[in-house]
């Protein structure tokens, strides 16, 4: 099953653009760096996975200066992804800098 949704906000720049299309796939996999759409705090919110630790997920924007993410909320439970953007493809982010 998938799901289109637009991007809102600055958060991804500049993997994501605002009112972006994306698509995103449900149950999925998931792996550090992987963006994902996670429901937080009654909203849908796009962000990159970076860290996995005992049913938790770390999420950050890829702009931090305009995200709202784990950095502020903290860990949240896996149970929160609604599910991982797989377009447009080229999502892909060198975290070793971090």
């Amino acid at each position: 099953m998938v799901a289109i949704r637009r991007v809102v906000g600055e958060s991804m720049l500049p993997t994501l653009r605002p009112d972006q299309v994306v698509v995103i796939r449900r149950k999925v996999r998931l792996q550090v760096s992987d963006v994902v759409m996670v429901r937080h705090g009654g909203l849908d919110k796009i962000k990159r996975v970076s860290a996995i630790q005992d049913g938790k997920i770390f999420v950050e924007g890829d702009n931090p200066a305009a995200s709202t993410d784990s950095r502020q909320f903290g860990w949240i439970d896996r149970q929160s992804v609604q599910g991982k953007v797989i377009w447009p493809r080229k999502l892909q982010k060198n975290l070793s800098r971090k």
